[in-house]
């Protein structure tokens, strides 16, 4: 009977996984040289993840810095905005994090993840449906709390999800995140009032 992969080599090789495709991007990601990097084989590589795009998929989604749960762990920390105010300074904090060093390094990954899986579904799944749902759904929660009705919230959180994401992208390609930061800011000067619930 085969010996079962061991659940801490997996996790390293994750970790290792994520720092190599962090550095080189997916585009001519082969898995013999990711193999000879991380000091293994692609046989083993297949083994511990059955597919190259299986174990991208899961070193990206182990990372415990990821932008959803930074955010997630914001609303944990201070807990969920009470008022259109609050959620401006949430949503403020929840920028700020794009701009650490680390997430920045990881947006174009992110970036090249989403796109792959728009072109590609049967290779990496949905990642950016998910992405994008997920941010929604965290944001629809906190206009419900906020009293807004639920086709309106879920309609809030669509146009500030898709918005950010949009400037996030923007920067990515032209380089510019102070531009894109100034922007954030008007977008949110723009929404703050028809957050009030009447």
């Amino acid at each position: 009977m085969p010996r079962p992969p061991d659940p801490a080599k997996r996790r390293d090789l994750l970790n290792q996984v994520r720092e190599y495709v962090t550095r080189n991007g997916l585009a001519d990601l082969s898995l013999r040289p990711l193999a000879r990097a991380l000091g293994t084989s692609d046989r083993m590589l297949l083994y511990y993840f059955g597919t190259k795009e299986r174990m991208i998929a899961e070193a990206l989604a182990l990372y415990e810095r990821r932008p959803l749960l930074r955010a997630r762990t914001l609303l944990d920390t201070f807990g969920a905005p009470t008022d259109p105010a609050g959620l401006r300074r949430f949503m403020e904090n929840v920028w700020r994090q794009f701009s650490a060093p680390d997430l920045r390094a990881m947006l174009p990954l992110y970036l090249e993840i989403m796109t792959a899986s728009l072109l590609h579904p049967d290779r990496y799944g949905p990642v950016m449906h998910d992405i994008v749902t997920e941010w929604t759904g965290l944001l629809d929660s906190v206009f419900r709390d906020l009293g807004m009705a639920e086709a309106r919230a879920r309609t809030e959180a669509a146009l500030l999800v898709d918005a950010s994401f949009g400037l996030l992208i923007a920067s990515l390609a032209d380089g510019d995140w102070d531009r894109a930061d100034a922007a954030f800011h008007v977008l949110l000067d723009r929404l703050e009032p028809r957050w009030h619930v009447t």
